[in-house]
């Protein structure tokens, strides 16, 4: 079985980790549109591809995992989420199983104004959100939020345009700014489909950040939850955590998993407050904090290979141990 990782990126430890995964039976790939990409140095194969905003790239996937026998894509990027969920039946009819979910879960996700709405049809909670800035001034005004808030683009990803406002007369110019901006970015296109409400504005939770990940099997069936508390964060990634007992978070992660109806992994932003749990984010799609539960001894690029596979996973897979703090580091790859 032959793996390929998309927008590869810095992600040299999930090269690793599907390797060990395929234990011999098969060979990594990586692609990224940056020849200088770090795992593309270390992938058993590298490939060079057009950029995600690129009006070929999905072509230019498909010639390229039907030409290196690709069995499994793996997508690493919010913005060829949509994409590759769109085309996935085209993949699977050329013999390669992209691990992507829905067009339906991928909106879901990817537009921060439905993720709400879901989460508020589950029953579950999450911070107070809206569109425009009279409307969070309306709400400033009756006490219904306070601040800080964050303003943050509605189509969003990692960490793009996001301002944490403190001043009521700071609110509309970051507001404006963000909106601006958005142009100049990946996330250009998205937010084209309503630029008038292309800007969130969230009110901005105290309490301890956590995250999850959301296991489904690739019938978007809810098998397992991992939960780790976030210690410190880099460049709106998670730096330093500690693995936790899942059981207060496993009736959040199944009732997610059962609803959204995903396939394999969905990376989730979770506060703990005095009182509750609020849901920040979901992300259908491996995120930069599974590896310190891979480091408690979870396994899910093993559980992904052996489901696309057709066998059963190892339960151990699924199963961190609580207590385990870790920390990334950086390192030097040569390049070939």
């Amino acid at each position: 079985m032959n793996v390929l990782l998309t927008c590869a990126g810095r992600r040299n430890y999930l090269v690793e980790f599907f390797r060990a995964a395929l234990d011999g039976g098969g060979q990594v790939y990586a692609a990224d549109c940056s020849k200088d990409a770090p795992a593309l140095q270390e992938a058993d194969r590298s490939f060079v591809v057009p950029p995600v905003t690129h009006p070929g790239y999905i072509e230019h996937m498909l010639e390229l995992c039907h030409a290196q026998a690709v069995q499994v894509l793996v997508p690493l990027n919010d913005v060829e989420l949509p994409l590759l969920a769109r085309n996935r039946e085209r993949f699977g009819v050329g013999g390669t199983l992209a691990l992507v979910s829905s067009p339906d879960v991928i909106d879901t996700c990817f537009d921060k104004w439905a993720t709400t709405r879901f989460l508020k049809s589950c029953g579950i909670a999450s911070p107070s959100t809206y569109l425009t800035v009279r409307e969070a001034q309306t709400a400033l005004h009756q006490r219904k939020i306070a601040f800080p808030l964050v303003v943050k683009p509605r189509w969003g990803s990692a960490s793009i345009g996001i301002v944490y406002v403190e001043r009521a007369e700071d609110l509309a110019p970051a507001y404006q700014l963000i909106k601006h901006q958005l142009a100049s970015t990946v996330l250009a296109e998205a937010s084209s489909r309503d630029l008038d409400h292309a800007v969130l504005i969230q009110q901005r939770l105290p309490g301890q950040e956590f995250s999850l990940d959301v296991v489904n099997d690739l019938g978007g069936h809810h098998v397992a939850t991992f939960a780790r508390r976030k210690l410190a964060m880099r460049a709106g990634e998670t730096d330093r955590a500690v693995t936790v007992d899942s059981h207060e978070f496993d009736r959040l992660g199944a009732v997610i998993g059962q609803q959204l109806g995903h396939t394999g992994n969905l990376d989730c932003d979770v506060f703990q407050t005095e009182d509750q749990l609020y849901v920040l984010e979901l992300n259908p799609r491996f995120g930069g904090g599974y590896p310190f539960s891979h480091a408690a001894g979870a396994d899910l690029p093993a559980a992904l290979v052996a489901w696309a596979s057709g066998t059963a996973h190892d339960p151990r897979w699924l199963h961190p141990r609580p207590g385990v703090t870790t920390a990334k580091t950086d390192r030097l790859v040569t390049m070939n």
